[in-house]
């Protein structure tokens, strides 16, 4: 273990403090923590501490075995060297830990006091024949003692400034080092066999900067360990997953392998996304297992929310809809033929009965999808044109047809809403295909459908009719309040809309005025003009 120098300055300067590194005989080192800059500013230096009256706590030692041809003298120094938690030295056959000596707290130093300058050694102590200095923020000056051999070896930065300058030039220094503290880690690791043991513990974010430093110091073999170790590493969060990728993105040209680790967000295969898209979806709406199909459901119709431009997302859900609206036709026209309703089992009715509410499902599902992504015009169109399901919903039990009504109830309140936006034509076809199937469902939707929400579907209703023209409101609200006055509260209240097409129709005819007002302007023109 390299020992602590402290070499003394000129009169009234700083201090320079040197960092301990461990080393062993073939120049294996390891870095200082990366708390130690923090602790140059806050700690003492050992020759300021005061005595204590107490006698130092006994440390046991376990001193690491080098062989007799390596050992080489130690001067022992007039104070004992302090040794970070994680400082460690390795081995390539063996890891061996740095014993770890506990000094006495110190008492807080004076801000005037605290030493701003670090110096370090890399390698075999004393066998440095280069300094490179690092100059960063505040003042902070940090002087490491490295070898020219190993410089010219691993980095293009500095051969290049070794190669500017006479060969015998001792001294290089980087000015406004943004990280010094990554600047000493990555060129000690140029003193490092295995790179990947000494980055394993890292977090992702440190393994960045290191990265970024290597890249500008022209470190390749440091920056392709960084890039295994990142490929390796699981990256935690949307915001990590960024940070990391646009780092390896900007290493694209310059010659170290990228690809394995934009293999984890990039795919080479040609198969086109609707057809992996279509194949989930088609899981999704074949499951019968309730818990599953649940929370899948739920969590692709987010991230297809996320994803509002892909237009072949559109193609595929409409798609599995047309195929749901076909099957649900076959289900009813067999649940609706004779011979069906009357079988006394009612074993052979329920999976016709299941089938039925799972297919009503799939279309609300999907229905909930498109309007989440702005494009349930056309799915209102392909629902008002089902006159044939429409038909044989009145002859199948409201038991088994209930859940088709929340569809026409959940377009309903989606044009209320502005969610989707189709035109008169369809809006009055809906009405008329689907309203009365609606009102026939509606106290059971009201009492045996959790999710049925009385008041917003009442509201989609009533927005709805007020778009048609004024004679096909009159058309449909006589039509409802025949139904109302029979039902009462098992039919929808319309009323709001009944209400304001009164007004528009007896107390503020704004067509007949303006007519009026026309032809008034009219007779004034040619009166002029005679």
């Amino acid at each position: 273990m390299a020992e602590i120098r402290l070499n003394r300055v000129e009169q009234g300067q700083t201090k320079i403090r040197n960092v301990p590194i461990a080393v062993t005989p073939d120049g294996f080192w390891c870095c200082p923590s990366p708390v130690v800059f923090q602790k140059t500013f806050k700690s003492q230096t050992p020759l300021n501490r005061p005595k204590s009256s107490s006698p130092p706590p006994k440390t046991t030692v376990q001193k690491k075995q080098i062989p007799l041809a390596e050992k080489k003298p130690v001067t022992t120094p007039i104070r004992p060297a302090v040794t970070l938690d994680d400082q460690r030295t390795f081995t390539p056959d063996n890891h061996v830990t740095t014993p770890l000596v506990v000094p006495e707290r110190a008492p807080r130093p004076k801000v005037e006091h605290v030493p701003r300058k670090v110096a370090i050694e890399f390698g075999e102590r004393g066998t440095s024949d280069m300094k490179v200095i690092l100059l960063g923020k505040q003042g902070f000056c940090v002087k490491l003692g490295v070898h020219k051999k190993v410089l010219l070896e691993h980095s293009s930065f500095f051969a290049d400034k070794l190669s500017e300058q006479e060969s015998g030039l001792s001294c290089i220094q980087i000015d406004d080092c943004q990280d010094v503290e990554i600047y000493v880690e990555t060129v000690g690791l140029m003193y490092c066999k295995e790179m990947k043991q000494r980055l394993i513990k890292q977090s992702v974010s440190r393994v960045l900067r290191i990265l970024k430093v290597a890249e500008l110091l022209g470190f390749n073999s440091c920056m392709q360990s960084c890039l295994e170790y990142l490929e390796a590493v699981p990256w935690v969060g949307e915001q990590e997953e960024e940070k990391v990728v646009s780092s390896v993105l900007r290493l694209e040209g310059e010659g170290v392998g990228v690809n394995p680790v934009l293999k984890r967000i990039s795919s080479d295969v040609s198969n086109p996304p609707s057809d992996t898209i279509s194949h989930i979806m088609d899981l999704v709406l074949k499951s019968n297992e309730e818990r599953g199909r649940r929370e899948m459901k739920s969590i692709v119709l987010k991230l297809l929310k996320e994803n509002n431009g892909a237009d072949f997302c559109n193609e595929t859900i409409y798609a599995s809809c047309r195929s749901c609206l076909d099957s649900l036709l076959l289900l009813f026209k067999r649940a609706a033929e004779p011979e069906f309703t009357n079988k006394p089992v009612v074993d052979t009715k329920e999976p016709v009965v299941k089938q039925i509410a799972l297919e009503a499902d799939n279309l609300s599902w999907l229905l909930e999808i498109l309007a989440g992504r702005q494009a349930a015009d056309e799915f209102a169109l392909m629902w008002a044109s089902q006159q044939d399901l429409a038909t044989l919903h009145s002859k199948l039990p409201i038991v088994s047809r209930y859940r088709v009504s929340c569809i026409t109830a959940r377009l309903f309140v989606g044009i209320g809403k502005g969610e989707l936006l189709p035109v008169k034509d369809t809006r009055q076809l809906l009405l008329q295909t689907w309203l009365q199937p609606l009102i026939n469902d509606y106290s059971w939707l009201q009492h045996g459908c959790r999710s049925f929400d009385r008041k917003v579907v009442e509201e989609g209703i009533c927005r709805t009719i007020l778009t048609l023209p004024l004679e096909d409101q009159q058309s449909i609200l006589i039509s409802w309040l025949d139904s109302f006055l029979k039902s009462g509260d098992n039919c929808p209240n319309l009323q709001r809309a009944f209400e304001v097409w009164w007004r528009r129709t007896f107390i503020r005819p704004y067509a007949d005025a303006d007519a009026q007002g026309h032809v008034l302007q009219s007779d004034s023109s040619m009166t002029l003009k005679q």
